[in-house]
């Protein structure tokens, strides 16, 4: 449920409220909005709202239906914004992750950099752990691609994003890694989404392969259960009986997403299409559906990729859709770069 405050409520009523309903083994998540404060009020158990409606304070105390509570627009009907590295992602801003899929080298990693610094991209992807379908596939560097990885972002001052596999690995990508990714494979990893709750850097939580929107946002409703707010929702394609492309991009989730929740929605085409020829249609097709930006993948020398050179984007390519992403974006009242 949401407990609405009055406009002129002081902060010892809210306190009021919280003591109360964490008296009665509840969780509280507050809200702080230009005219209301909201406590959201999460768990399991009875809780009769009259006795909260009879506290000073309290505006009124409103039942949310649906199963995501803290994802919701009831909960905060603003959009959620997200910066790093002078870069906003959600309300009316636009912004580009890029960079290849697997971090390869250092002399790659710097190259492929230095075109995309160049730009002015400043939030660089790259794996180093490498979830593939194959045993015998590349499957990533590890710790020495994150520290490849964090050399390059130092030298051209940009943020870094990595997927994380496992819980354990926290502590180590906390050393190297400014935006965590939980890939397609891992949305419904809920141990790992519980841990990732705790801490408190933002969280690219990409849809399942074959999981449904609700399923999504209930992904995102454990890490914001578990305290941290930063999550950013990544449509990268679902898979469907047609075999033309890799994965269905399902651009219509853009708009019913951000209907009903006020977290930011990016698009991976790259992973959404894996064919290189059909990125820029669709990153152009994603930025009109109203998305709050786009993850690329971007390599120097993609015939010489260890993972998905198919999908990645030359340099030259990616600095052409750049300037037709920035036409498209005032359009849809978008901030872009």
């Amino acid at each position: 449920m949401l407990v609405v405050m009055n406009q002129n409520v002081s902060e010892s009523q809210i306190n009021e409220v919280i003591n109360y309903v964490k008296e009665k083994g509840f969780d509280t998540h507050l809200s702080k909005g230009i005219l209301h404060t909201i406590i959201g009020v999460v768990g399991q158990g009875q809780l009769d709202p009259r006795n909260i409606e009879l506290i000073e304070g309290v505006n009124e105390v409103i039942k949310i239906t649906s199963p995501y509570k803290l994802v919701s627009r009831q909960f905060q009907t603003m959009d959620t914004i997200i910066e790093v590295n002078g870069v906003k992602t959600g309300g009316d801003n636009l912004s580009v992750i890029a960079g290849p899929c697997s971090i390869e080298s250092l002399e790659q990693m710097d190259e492929t950099a230095s075109e995309l610094s160049g730009i002015g991209i400043k939030i660089l992807r790259g794996g180093a752990f490498k979830p593939r379908t194959s045993p015998y596939a590349f499957q990533g560097l590890g710790e020495k691609g994150l520290k490849i990885m964090k050399t390059v972002c130092d030298k051209y001052k940009l943020a870094s994003t990595c997927e994380i596999m496992d819980a354990s690995h926290i502590d180590m990508f906390l050393d190297y890694v400014d935006v965590f990714q939980v890939g397609a494979r891992n949305m419904q990893n809920f141990t790992l989404l519980k841990e990732l709750g705790k801490i408190n850097r933002p969280i690219i939580l990409k849809r399942g392969l074959c999981s449904t929107i609700e399923e999504w946002l209930m992904s995102a409703e454990y890490i914001m259960a578990g305290g941290n707010r930063n999550v950013i929702l990544c449509e990268r394609g679902i898979r469907t009986f047609e075999k033309m492309t890799r994965n269905t991009l399902d651009l219509s989730a853009i708009p019913i997403v951000k209907k009903i929740s006020h977290l930011p929605v990016i698009v991976d085409p790259s992973h959404a299409t894996g064919l290189r020829d059909k990125v820029e249609a669709m990153s152009m097709a994603s930025v009109a559906c109203g998305c709050d930006g786009l993850i690329i993948e971007v390599h120097n020398n993609p015939e010489a990729a260890l993972c998905d050179g198919a999908q990645s984007l030359y340099p030259i390519q990616f600095e052409h859709l750049i300037s037709k992403i920035s036409q498209i974006a005032p359009i849809v009242n978008k901030k872009f770069l």
